[in-house]
């Protein structure tokens, strides 16, 4: 049967491989381990690398010796290659750089210290040595880092005949490429070619007649972030990278821009509940170092919302149903909060909510929490009529609700939009003020409209 049919069958062999591999060095039978994984393609030897213990990631390495593909150290997670990075010997990481493409040679080594990092550039050519020393000044996370240097760039009055002779016989060009660049003597970018329109063109066709001038030029400075979006939106394979003078530079490829998309994604999704930049394969101590400050935040938001049920322990006291009902309200709040949160915060990531719309979508925000109060307190006081018969405790508890589904989509749309226009990530930060505000709101709804009308 297809094996595509069950996607859970690659799962149970990559487990049972990993299985075996750390039993073969556990038993100090290197050359076993890397028999089982000789014929592992890149992506599939990263993953079984990320899923081994630290120390049997190194035996594993060790034990494949020349026949280890360094493209695997590109495929592996960030965290676990900067693992990699510290332990490896030095001789080791420099025919890595060599091998890989300047921007995952840069990845490689940007986390080392910087004696280590002189120590692996020494050892490379010249050419080589200048291009990645370069691309490590940019900013991390810039298309500076994210772009690869080598490029194929030729003159306007080049014919399609010596572009093809140049592809054949020059050395030193990338392995694989889908564009020409056409510079000028300045190295300014003045269009691109195809290689399916060179192919299709007579060989004395000066190149300047088939080039396209229309170009999505990137500055090496610009964010990473903001060059996927422009790949999303204009349908870019590639597109070329100049610096502060116009000079092209380098070249950023979509496969590239995938794994930006992929890693922003991420980002968002950890940030939102409140987890920092950590992987499968930290230690203990480093997750919980990621994530404690954020959990004492929460802590701070929840004795806030007991202070606000502290002031009504006279009316618990005198109805016990109320406490009962509190988790219901604050809950609703908070799911609803979060669901208006979640969408805000995308949105902004993707520069899809910004000043020109943002009254529309406030407006929009509020009307729907208004509209899912009004429907959930009526199937609520319903509820708890029938369950302790008291008219008026429904009523409380529906106002109580639509007062705070309210609030929950205005704090799940104004927050997010007031971090951001303080120049804050509103992603990690979001959540625990949505979180107050629907506690605090909800409780203070519920239990004072309770000391109003139920209790005399």
């Amino acid at each position: 049967m297809d094996e595509q049919a069950h996607p859970e069958a690659d799962a149970i062999s990559v487990a049972d491989l990993v299985r075996d591999v750390a039993l073969a060095l556990h038993d100090g039978e290197g050359a076993r381990a890397a028999r089982l994984v000789e014929d592992q393609r890149a992506r599939d030897l990263a993953d079984v690398i990320e899923l081994l213990s630290p120390e049997h990631r190194i035996a594993l390495i060790q034990a494949l010796g020349p026949a280890f593909d360094y493209e695997v150290l590109s495929e592996i997670d960030e965290s676990v290659r900067d693992q990699l990075s510290e332990a490896l010997p030095n001789d080791l990481l420099a025919k890595a750089v060599t091998e890989l493409d300047t921007d995952d040679a840069a990845y490689l080594i940007e986390n080392l210290e910087q004696e280590d990092r002189d120590e692996i550039l020494a050892q490379l050519p010249r050419g080589e040595r200048a291009a990645l020393e370069r691309q490590l000044e940019f900013p991390e996370e810039s298309a500076g880092r994210l772009m690869q240097s080598d490029f194929v760039a030729v003159a306007p009055y080049w014919t399609v005949g010596q572009v093809i002779e140049h592809a054949r016989e020059t050395d030193d060009l990338p392995d694989s490429f889908s564009e020409i660049f056409v510079v000028d003597p300045a190295f300014r970018v003045l269009g691109s070619v195809e290689l399916s329109r060179l192919l299709r063109t007579k060989r004395d066709v000066p190149i300047s007649e088939i080039m396209d001038p229309d170009l999505h030029v990137v500055l090496a400075t610009a964010d990473q972030e903001d060059v996927a979006r422009q790949f999303e939106r204009y349908d870019l394979f590639s597109a070329p990278v100049v610096d502060q003078s116009n000079k092209l530079v380098g070249v950023i490829t979509v496969d590239d821009v995938v794994e930006v998309i992929q890693d922003e994604a991420d980002e968002d999704m950890r940030a939102l509940g409140g987890v920092g930049d950590e992987s499968l394969g930290d230690t203990v101590a480093g997750i919980a170092r990621s994530r404690i400050p954020w959990l004492i935040v929460n802590l701070g938001t929840a004795v806030l919302a007991s202070f606000v049920i502290k002031q009504f322990d006279a009316t618990i006291a005198q109805m016990v149903a109320l406490a009962v009902l509190m988790p219901v309200v604050a809950s609703m709040g908070g799911n609803a909060g979060t669901q208006t949160m979640t969408v805000t915060v995308r949105a902004l990531a993707t520069n899809k909510l910004g000043s020109a719309n943002a009254s529309r979508i406030i407006t929009r925000e509020t009307l729907v929490g208004l509209l899912n109060g009004l429907v959930l307190s009526i199937v609520m006081a319903t509820i708890v009529f029938l369950w302790f018969g008291s008219g008026r405790l429904g009523a409380v508890i529906g106002v109580a609700m639509v007062v705070n589904l309210l609030a929950a989509a205005l704090a799940g749309i104004l927050i997010p939009l007031t971090l951001d226009r303080l120049k804050l990530d509103p992603a990690p930060a979001s959540g625990v003020f949505v979180t107050m505000v629907t506690d605090c709101v909800g409780f203070f709804a519920f239990l004072g409209l309770a000391s109003i009308f139920l209790l005399k």
